[in-house]
């Protein structure tokens, strides 16, 4: 009842603030602040004022907040560990899946390794991997370039 009464009062407060300001011709502010103020009075009268009233001594509603509170902290704290592993599981297999290097090429039948030491050939050359600081540079020279650098 004395919610009611307090929200009453507000709407009809800023009601009055907003004919002033509508009377100063500032009449953009006046219906922010005619909007602003009939929130109060919309509330009670759909009820969520009494509603909040009768949560707000309810030891079950307050038992009930604090079970979402707890849901929300368990969501959070299995996301935050998600996060460092790397995903879910079945992320993290596929990635050891993929990064596995295939033991036979595309197009070939056997295996690749081992296949020339067990003939007594030598191993293929291998080839040079290209120079890191060159692809770290390059990128930054891209950037640079793109801002006018």
């Amino acid at each position: 009842m004395i919610a009611e009464t307090v929200c009453s009062a507000v709407a009809a407060g800023g009601l009055g603030i907003a004919v002033v300001t509508a009377y100063r011709k500032r009449y953009l502010t006046a219906t922010r602040i005619a909007a602003y103020a009939l929130v109060p009075l919309g509330l009670v009268m759909t009820g969520v004022v009494e509603w909040l009233a009768d949560t707000a001594f309810s030891p079950t509603a307050w038992a009930g907040f604090g079970l979402l509170g707890l849901s929300w902290l368990l969501f959070a704290t299995t996301r935050t560990v998600e996060r460092r592993r790397g995903g879910t599981r079945k992320e993290r297999k596929a990635a050891r899946e993929s990064a596995a290097p295939a033991a036979t090429a595309p197009g070939a039948s056997a295996p690749a390794l081992g296949q020339a030491s067990s003939r007594g050939q030598s191993p293929a050359p291998r080839q040079k991997p290209a120079a890191q600081g060159d692809d770290d540079f390059s990128d930054i020279e891209a950037i640079l370039k793109k801002h006018g650098i």
